[in-house]
């Protein structure tokens, strides 16, 4: 049995990766599950998978979690906090993580998980883009195995060759096509986007996802932020990875090779599929994905971004350009606006101009060691929230 802690387990990946595990009860068994505030949803978990550990961000939750846990005759072990997240990301008996933790919070248990010489399953964007060359030196000298979860990164694993570590020139990979949606409003008029709602963002046309991540599905953060993860997971530089609008959802990232050919995964928009590849990689199982219908889809249409339209897009390669600590300056202030205009607080075509303006006043540092990345991202994060403030 394959022991699996799930950081994140009440988001919609960490609900997705225990529908697949139900599916294998012979196959894994659940060792940890980690919640941030969400008691009744990581209560339910635990009554049905029954892991060793529960473990929420916040002790209170943790308070109120263990006392339903005892009340239900459970004795599973409720822990809080950051420790707790390292704790169950690290011990022995999980042989994978799940990191699906969404935002800065899931950086510590997943270097953890990595320094532990884990199966990462990496569906928390901020271990590489915040903290990229930490968490690859991490990887190296714990032992650990990377599988991309995001569907594209997955979608470029699965094209690429087995030994594409040695370096794309080796083994004749000329560059990488990052499939994107384009989000809710990739035919919206640049005037109309000025008032457009949460709801509307969240709104995506092909995925089921957090607001989050909706909405920085809609400005195309998420595009900008994968680009940079590619970098570190493919070991390449990001003029080798161009990105392109595809709005069925389909061909989720293909791979171009030196002699012309072009390999694309295909699949129906369900995160699922990514879950169960990493899961049982090298082998396949079932995930509960229904299978494509060409037919059905009839037609793929591709298109460039227009860097106009998608401003967060130009400010992630600016970022990965610069190097250095520029990456976890922009997520941190991306994290900011973002929550800002999910509050009501900030116009949807305010956030990039929120994000710009935070990386024109911080500079960015190199060779950073990880108290130092966590002192900028605390430091970019009060910035934003003074030009906020500001605009309000």
């Amino acid at each position: 049995m394959i022991g699996l802690t799930v950081l994140g387990s009440t988001g919609s990946i960490g609900i997705s990766t225990l529908d697949v595990v139900a599916r294998h009860p012979d196959r894994y068994r659940i060792v940890a599950l980690t919640a941030n505030r969400d008691v009744d949803g990581l209560y339910r978990q635990c009554l049905q998978f029954r892991p060793d550990y529960a473990v929420m961000a916040h002790r209170d939750a943790a308070l109120s979690l263990e006392q339903r846990l005892k009340e239900a005759g459970s004795s599973i072990n409720v822990l809080a906090g950051v420790e707790g997240l390292e704790h169950v990301a690290s011990i022995s008996d999980a042989h994978y993580v799940m990191a699906a933790i969404v935002g800065a919070a899931g950086l510590l248990p997943t270097l953890a998980a990595a320094r532990a010489g884990k199966r990462v399953l990496l569906a928390n964007k901020e271990a590489l883009v915040v903290a990229g060359e930490l968490f690859m030196q991490a990887v190296e000298q714990g032992g650990a195995e990377i599988l991309p979860i995001d569907s594209e990164h997955n979608a470029v694993f699965q094209c690429m060759p087995a030994d594409f570590s040695h370096g794309l020139d080796q083994v004749g990979v000329s560059r990488i096509l990052l499939t994107a949606s384009g989000g809710p409003f990739r035919t919206l008029s640049l005037d109309q986007l000025q008032d457009v709602t949460p709801d509307q963002a969240c709104a995506h046309p092909n995925w089921d996802m957090g607001r989050k991540i909706s909405v920085d599905s809609a400005t195309m953060m998420n595009k900008g932020l994968e680009v940079i993860e590619a970098c570190w997971l493919f070991h390449t530089t990001p003029d080798r990875i161009k990105v392109v609008l595809h709005p069925q959802s389909v061909i989720h990232s293909m791979v171009a090779y030196t002699d012309g050919s072009v390999l694309a995964q295909l699949g129906n928009p369900d995160m699922r599929t990514p879950i169960a590849h990493a899961l049982a990689w090298p082998e396949r199982i079932e995930s509960g994905v229904a299978p494509l219908d060409l037919f059905d889809v009839a037609r793929l249409d591709f298109e460039p971004p227009s860097l106009e339209r998608f401003a967060c897009l130009r400010l992630a390669y600016e970022a990965i350009e610069a190097g250095g600590t520029s990456p976890a300056i922009l997520n941190a202030a991306n994290e900011m606006a973002v929550d800002a205009f999910l509050s009501g607080k900030l116009r949807f075509t305010d956030i990039p101009g929120v994000i710009g303006s935070v990386l024109d006043t911080l500079p960015g540092e190199h060779g950073a060691d990880l108290d130092t990345l966590l002192a900028i991202d605390e430091s970019a994060r009060r910035r934003a929230e003074q030009l906020i403030r500001n605009r309000v």
